[in-house]
């Protein structure tokens, strides 16, 4: 099934649409194709034809170079990715160099923040990061954000454990075309973190990428490796965040 016929079927279905937010969970995508997706659903809410949208989606192993990135945080050579299997693309997003694999969900709000009378990617930016923290709350995990840091990090107030470095959950980088909003934030869930290795994430040399996975069995001393496990949390994370993100993200008509 192509990757439009899967958010027409999304739609139709009527999958977690609100008023204010559509939330369409569309598997596991190569990224030249989300790519593509994102710049139709741009011209789409453009052109008014569509709602505001939140795409939530996977990655095969894929690193992208946003337009802040130090190619010095790349750590392994285009050829020695090649061989593992990793492409690389460079994208029009904020934010340094970040990794993309199965188990990481993904989000590209596609919202029109002028019609939301939201002129400020700044505040876009936190409202993601609050979306985010609202969500693992809700998943039982604290997070935080870190002043000076964009994205969500483990908040070691909650935690029986308080490690030296900050322990980082999810990226965030957008753009905006004509004040519609695309790329957006990459939440660790059940992703294996070996390949972070290849890169110094989003540049952060003094910060530890984890996972909601890894967290949680920290904190509950569960196997965090059960593949049972692991299907039952992604689903379990697709929908909190989802919902948290329409209440964060969507217009609110009380203003």
């Amino acid at each position: 099934m192509s990757i439009t016929e899967r958010v027409g079927r999304a739609v139709e279905s009527g999958q977690d649409v609100s008023e204010g937010l559509s939330v369409e969970w569309l598997g596991e995508v190569p990224y030249a194709d989300a790519l593509a997706l994102q710049h139709e659903a741009v011209a789409d809410r453009l052109a008014g034809r569509t709602p505001d949208r939140l795409l939530l989606l996977e990655h095969p192993a894929v690193i992208t170079l946003g337009r802040s990135t130090d190619r010095s945080n790349l750590r392994d050579s285009e050829a020695r990715l090649r061989e593992m299997g990793v492409e690389l693309f460079e994208v029009g997003r904020g934010g340094d160099v970040t990794y993309h694999a199965p188990g990481q969900l993904v989000g590209y709000p596609i919202i029109d923040l002028d019609a939301l009378g939201r002129r400020d990617v700044h505040g876009h930016l936190r409202n993601l990061e609050a979306a985010l923290i609202a969500a693992l709350d809700e998943l039982g995990l604290a997070a935080r954000r870190v002043p000076g840091w964009t994205g969500v990090f483990v908040d070691p107030a909650g935690q029986s454990e308080r490690p030296g470095r900050e322990r980082k959950l999810a990226s965030i980088g957008v753009g905006v075309r004509r004040w519609v909003t695309f790329h957006g934030f990459a939440l660790n869930v059940t992703i294996d973190l070996s390949g972070f290795e290849s890169i110094v994430p989003c540049g952060l040399r003094d910060v530890e990428m984890t996972s909601v996975a890894v967290e949680t069995a920290r904190e509950e001393g569960v196997p965090h490796l059960n593949p049972a496990w692991h299907a039952a949390l992604d689903a379990r994370v697709r929908e909190v965040v989802g919902r948290c993100m329409q209440t964060h993200l969507a217009r609110d008509d009380s203003r």
